[in-house]
Parts: C-alpha cells; sequence; structure tokens
C-alpha cells in the first residue's frame, strides 16, 4: 500500500459536494426571504410559493425554507435586496448580473473584483440593454471561452450571484 486511503478520497469528494449544496441552499434561501417580503403566505404569494418549489427541487429542507421565511419578520436581521448589475466582459459579450444581497457596496465591490480580474468592467445600468436585442455574440478563440467560462465560474461561486445572463451563443 502506498498510504492512500478511500476514506480521504471520499472524505475530499464529500467536502466538495458539501460546499456545492451549502451554497445553492444558501442562494435559494436568499430568494425565498426575498420573495416573502410581499406576503409569508404561499397561497397568496405566487413568487414565494415559486421560490419554495424551486427550493424544494433541489431538497432544501422545510426547517431551512421556514427560517428563511422568517427572517423577514425579525428586524434585527439586515433585509436583503436585489442589485442589478451590467457588464463588458471579454471578447466583447454583455452581461446581466443578478444580486441578492444585506449589504449592497460589499456585494458590488467584490462583483467589481471578480469582473477586472477576468478583463471585464462595470457599465452604466441600460448601456448595453441594446447588445442583447442584436445577434447573440459566438466566440471562436479558445483561449477567450477559457476566459469566459472562468469569469461565469467565478461569477457563480460568488455566494449573493442569483443569475447571469449573456448575449453569448450557446
Amino acid at each position: 500500500m502506498s498510504g492512500h486511503s478511500k476514506w480521504s478520497q471520499i472524505k475530499h469528494k464529500k467536502g466538495i459536494t458539501d460546499k456545492k449544496k451549502s451554497q445553492i441552499f444558501s442562494k435559494l434561501s436568499r430568494l425565498i426571504t426575498l420573495a416573502a417580503r410581499k406576503g409569508t403566505d404561499p397561497k397568496i404569494n405566487s413568487e414565494l410559493a415559486r421560490a419554495i418549489e424551486h427550493a424544494r427541487s433541489f431538497n432544501m429542507p422545510g426547517d431551512n425554507i421556514e427560517r428563511a421565511i422568517k427572517k423577514v419578520a425579525d428586524k434585527n436581521q439586515a433585509q436583503l435586496e436585489e442589485l442589478s448589475v451590467e457588464a463588458l466582459g471579454p471578447g466583447g459579450i454583455a452581461l446581466q448580473i443578478k444580486a441578492i444581497t444585506d449589504n449592497r457596496n460589499r456585494t458590488l465591490s467584490e462583483i467589481r473584483k471578480i469582473l477586472s480580474d477576468f478583463e471585464a468592467k462595470m457599465v452604466q445600468p441600460g448601456s448595453i440593454q441594446w447588445l442583447f436585442d442584436q445577434p447573440p455574440v459566438s466566440i471562436e478563440n479558445a483561449e477567450l471561452q477559457n476566459r469566459i467560462d472562468k469569469l461565469f465560474e467565478a461569477l457563480d461561486d460568488q455566494d449573493e450571484v442569483e443569475d447571469i445572463v449573456s448575449n453569448l451563443s450557446e
């Protein structure tokens, strides 16, 4: 034996899986809390009902869902807000980034840092909307496509980023 144990491999893989599941649950929890601001009864609030259904599709425990709904009633908790950021990425792609945060300035600076790390930059709201109305952009350069993929991965790993839309062709 060379000193490798199967348990250490399993433990490493489990750690990665648990981290990804935790990130997904955090994002879903913020979505539920934001939807619950319009009413905590899913029978009346259809947005909350959709958010709960979406969370259940990821096997989110009921306790986590209820905690997310109760955050709205707790006035000591920082209130969540929806944030929309527009950016130009590598190769001239247009990005619309949606985030849910309790600290607008922190989230904006984290997104700005990620964008600058991948040669992208934030732009004024509404200034790139016309790019989404043109034909989608296709990237032929493999190196550029790799940088764009890493940018999307880094943005997705940021806990508060909920959704990323681009004009990149599939």
